[in-house]
């Protein structure tokens, strides 16, 4: 069945807001803050897993810091900075460098890997980060630790130490007590816990502290000290609906101390309500400077409805929750809503320390000489040479300068059985979608190479969540008859293919070939934009236009965002790349000229205002999984 534009406007005519009514303070808000409102997520895009702590001293004074999960991405285990909690800023990467990690380049040949659920301490002038390294080709998880000083500075993080991992667990914490003594607590029903010392990495035996509520899946343990007693917050139910954040309390952290759960549990739950953000779990807690308490947690946007329906191509987010805590008292959280209203810090804007821009905010890369691929830009697993995607020197005698040079990897964003991760990459680097409405575009250069090149060589954007799951906008060499013509089926030509791949939850259409208007090639030098922008809440588009025409955009397809949805270990980001290019090691490089845009939109935009002509539908061809794994 062929859709018209307004045709996919249909299938969502009302979208929700993305932030509902606002909702009352936290009880106890210190006179030194106002009650603001702010809207959630603090963290937009895949930013799952969060961890954050308070610095009160030292040169990083009345700053709070933030980690989420990265998985298989490259540079990992970011690391935001704010001082009003509501504007984020970049400050840096504990792991950035593939020699402080080798495994993050030579053991990630699977897709769900890495590192896993970091907690992010700090203490006596230094910060402590611990995380999980999952990887399926080993028995079982490693915990693994890396410190700085410095968490503006990348070259300071040390490099990651394996500690002691107490069994099949993961989601290490560190808690750092008053008699010196450090505990670590992870997953595990009971969550576990031993004492960690950090000169030499070596952990006692393990001990039971707490069962949970019997909701299952307890992990992600929080351990915090507060009026004579020792809270522990952990993640139950799950990652999928039914997730949440429980606390249960103790005078003593000894084996065979008497743990005793909160009488209001769930701290933190949207279970079996039909709010926008469901899926709150896996919290931590943390007091600013006035000492007002707050939680972070993750977080998937959509409500029940759309996440029943596998449409959550954003993954889990992070957002932030005011907590009332009297003195010796339970810890009482808001429910996570869109707006919500607290005891913030002064808005004082973006933190000026740090090596990537605020949380949320626009591109537009020109790629001038002598910059560099900016920070937040990702790779998938460490690129092997730095080479393959680089900026043009000013003195670039071989093309156009303020161009984005990529060299052809052998594989395709898929890979094949041939692909080894510990001796091969892929020629790519990804961005965060980090909003509901946006408008991603890269402008592609398409050299004499690529129009007499060989068949298969291709370039171009994708969204990607892992090479498991994908959609691909590439300029691609094929016959003729590739799009229907079969009276000049011979010589490979470059034409527009729009072409899917999924594992898990939608049925992976059929590629969509469309022939590239001559007159669009017709200089020696073509430009062609390449666009993905949402129709709706379910669908995306891939457009294609002439650079330097007459405004002519051709809509080439929409397809489901069900394609690129996923919970659990590794997945959860729709990720939107700059250049994606596939081909023969002997193919020449290919430019992509300045230009690339990532542009969020506080409106559904009317499609109806472009020169789509018919936009064509990817139909299932074949189905792999309905419904989610339990």
């Amino acid at each position: 069945m062929i859709f018209s534009a307004q045709a996919i406007l249909a299938l969502v005519p009302f979208l929700r807001p993305i932030h509902a009514s606002p909702v009352s303070a936290a009880a106890g808000a210190s006179n030194a803050t106002a009650m603001r409102t702010y809207n959630n997520p603090i963290l937009p895009g895949w930013h799952s897993d969060p961890s954050c702590v308070f610095v009160a001293e030292g040169i990083y004074s009345n700053t709070t810091f933030c980690t989420t999960s990265s998985f298989m991405s490259f540079p990992g285990i970011p690391l935001y900075a704010s001082r009003d909690l509501t504007t984020w800023t970049l400050a840096g990467h504990a792991l950035n460098r593939a020699a402080q990690f080798p495994e993050v380049r030579t053991a990630t040949n699977q897709q769900f890997a890495g590192m896993f659920a970091s907690t992010l301490r700090h203490h006596a002038g230094v910060f402590y980060l611990v995380s999980a390294w999952v990887n399926t080709a080993i028995a079982l998880p490693r915990f693994v630790l890396f410190t700085t000083t410095d968490p503006f500075d990348d070259a300071a993080w040390s490099d990651g130490r394996w500690i002691d991992t107490p069994g099949f667990t993961i989601d290490p914490d560190l808690f750092f007590d008053a008699d010196g003594s450090v505990v670590m607590a992870s997953s595990g029903n009971p969550i576990i816990a031993c004492r960690l010392d950090l000169a030499t990495g070596k952990a006692s035996e393990p001990w039971a502290l707490w069962n949970g509520t019997g909701a299952g899946s307890a992990e992600g343990p929080h351990i915090y000290r507060k009026d004579g007693w020792y809270y522990l917050l952990v993640a139950e139910g799950g990652t999928q609906l039914g997730h949440s954040a429980t606390v249960a309390r103790s005078r003593s952290l000894a084996p065979n101390a008497t743990w005793e759960a909160a009488p209001r549990n769930p701290l933190a739950s949207n279970r079996d309500t039909d709010e926008y953000f469901q899926t709150v779990g896996h919290a931590d807690l943390f007091q600013d400077g006035s000492g007002n308490w707050w939680g972070v947690a993750l977080s998937t946007r959509g409500g029940p409805a759309l996440y029943n329906d596998l449409i959550f191509p954003m993954g889990r987010e992070t957002v932030l929750y005011p907590v009332s805590w009297p003195a010796g008292q339970w810890p009482v959280a808001e429910q996570v809503r869109g707006t919500m209203s607290g005891p913030l810090p002064p808005s004082v804007g973006a933190v000026a320390e740090g090596e990537g821009p605020v949380v949320g905010s626009a591109d537009a890369v020109d790629f001038e000489p002598g910059t560099s691929i900016p920070h937040h830009w990702i790779y998938w697993r460490a690129p092997f040479d730095p080479k393959t995607i680089a900026i043009s020197a000013a003195d670039n005698d071989s093309g156009p300068r303020n161009t984005l040079i990529v060299a052809a990897s052998r594989a395709n964003l898929t890979a094949d059985t041939a692909f080894n991760a510990s001796r091969e990459g892929l020629s790519a680097v990804f961005r965060r979608q980090e909003h509901s409405y946006f408008h991603f575009s890269v402008d592609v250069h398409v050299t004499a190479s690529m129009v007499g090149g060989d068949e298969g060589d291709e370039l171009g954007v994708s969204n990607f969540l892992n090479q498991d799951q994908h959609v691909d906008i590439g300029i691609v060499n094929l016959p003729a008859s590739a799009a229907g013509d079969t009276a000049n089926a011979t010589n490979p030509t470059p034409h527009f293919r729009v072409r899917a791949n999924s594992v898990r939850y939608a049925p992976v259409p059929e590629p969509i070939v469309t022939p590239i208007p001559g007159a669009w090639l017709a200089d020696d030098n073509a430009v062609i934009r390449l666009r993905i922008s949402p129709c709706n809440e379910s669908h995306y588009g891939a457009y294609a236009s002439r650079v330097g025409g007459h405004g002519e955009t051709l809509l080439l397809a929409v397809y489901t965002t069900a394609l690129l949805s996923g919970d659990g270990a590794g997945t959860g980001v729709s990720w939107v790349s700059t250049p994606l290019l596939t081909g023969p090691p002997t193919m020449a490089s290919t430019r992509i000229l300045a230009g690339g845009a990532y542009h969020l939109l506080s409106k559904q935009v009317n499609r109806r205002t472009l020169n789509d002509g018919q936009p064509r539908m990817m139909q299932g061809g074949r189905r792999t999984q309905d419904k989610p794994p339990p």
